[in-house]
């Protein structure tokens, strides 16, 4: 009975520890979001996958394929993947495909000071 207790006891402590050190993984920052949309439909992405604007993923420079990120502006929010390498202009941050964009903002504004916090790499 005391090592079950003990195992359970050694378990419940992993698992919290584990909670921990992903809480302390999101990472924060902020910076200029850009869109790009029909003109590329179709087309690969750096992540060999064909690009559709419909969906919701984006363009980073560094952060690995797959990593899920959300986006702020304001009150509205957006969960992308990252799919694609991007963008090239200096100054922006990220890349929002048109369906991400637009849940944050008319695409006719181009560009949007956003707050993004990474979820995982």
């Amino acid at each position: 009975m005391k090592t079950k207790l003990t195992c359970l006891l050694l378990l419940v402590t992993l698992v919290s520890a584990a909670l921990v050190q992903s809480a302390n993984e999101l990472t924060f920052t902020e910076g200029v979001a850009s869109w790009y949309g029909e003109k590329y439909r179709g087309r690969m992405t750096a992540s060999s996958s064909p690009f559709n604007p419909d969906e919701l993923t984006a363009a980073h420079r560094t952060l690995p394929f797959g990593t899920v990120v959300y986006c702020r502006y304001g009150t509205n929010t957006v969960r992308v993947v990252i799919t694609d390498r991007g963008p090239f202009v200096k100054g922006r941050i990220i890349d929002l495909s048109r369906a991400a964009f637009s849940r944050l903002a008319h695409t006719d504004a181009g560009l949007i000071k956003i707050k993004l916090t990474i979820i995982n790499k």
